[in-house]
């Protein structure tokens, strides 16, 4: 699939299948073992994203890059900020926007739309947590390297690790017929993606919780 056709893909999933499902798995709301484990792990994966940023935020602007129903926009603006949260569903961003504090420290706006979008200017840093595990490792690399011409400093992201489990699960799922799929996880090796970019690639924490399993990467232009 193209970048295109694997963004609407998954612009479809989240906004007419799953919406319900990713509104209740990102509240404080009780879920099934599984789902709390996946839970668990994202809240880990969202700490150490952050954990490669300066403590002192006041002042960067920051995107957001398929910043869902906004929990790490949230946590980034509280630290002084200025988030610019994208994502393509129009549905998560309206749960963004409800869900969005009275007060922070720094500034927040949402919007729906591509990450890739050059009308939203330049930034400090870049995060995308999870919302770029759907595409091929040529897509990741022209995304980073499109990015790349707008970022200042730092983008710190996350992919699907090349493990046993996450490769069976990937065969498994194209068995199934195109219209029963929701968008499928491509596991990558973080040697091939750095290969392919124009700029610097450095492997960060593993986080494996249960259902959840996610490599942080940072990338400098």
């Amino acid at each position: 699939m193209t970048y295109e056709a694997t963004r609407t893909r998954v612009e479809t999933y989240f906004d007419s299948t799953a919406t319900k499902t990713w509104e209740r798995l990102t509240s404080d709301a009780p879920v099934s073992g599984i789902r709390a484990t996946v839970r668990a792990g994202r809240d880990k994966m969202r700490d150490t994203l952050i954990a490669q940023l300066p403590d002192d935020l006041r002042g960067a602007r920051i995107l957001d890059a398929g910043c869902g129903t906004g929990a790490l926009s949230f946590a980034l603006a509280a630290r002084g900020a200025d988030v610019v949260g994208v994502d393509i569903s129009p549905q998560l961003i309206g749960i963004a926007q409800k869900r969005q504090p009275d007060a922070a420290a720094g500034t927040m706006r949402f919007a729906a739309g591509d990450m890739l979008d050059p009308t939203l200017g330049r930034f400090d840093h870049i995060v995308a947590m999870d919302s770029m595990i759907y595409y091929t490792a040529d897509d990741i690399a022209q995304i980073l390297d499109r990015l790349g011409r707008r970022l200042n400093d730092n983008m710190v992201f996350t992919v699907a690790p090349r493990t046993p489990l996450l490769m069976a699960m990937w065969r498994v799922g194209k068995l199934f017929p195109k219209r029963d799929r929701s968008p499928t996880m491509i596991p990558h090796n973080p040697a091939t993606i750095a290969a392919k970019t124009k700029g610097s690639l450095r492997a960060l924490t593993r986080v494996n919780s249960g259902f959840y399993i996610s490599q942080a990467l940072e990338y400098r232009p």
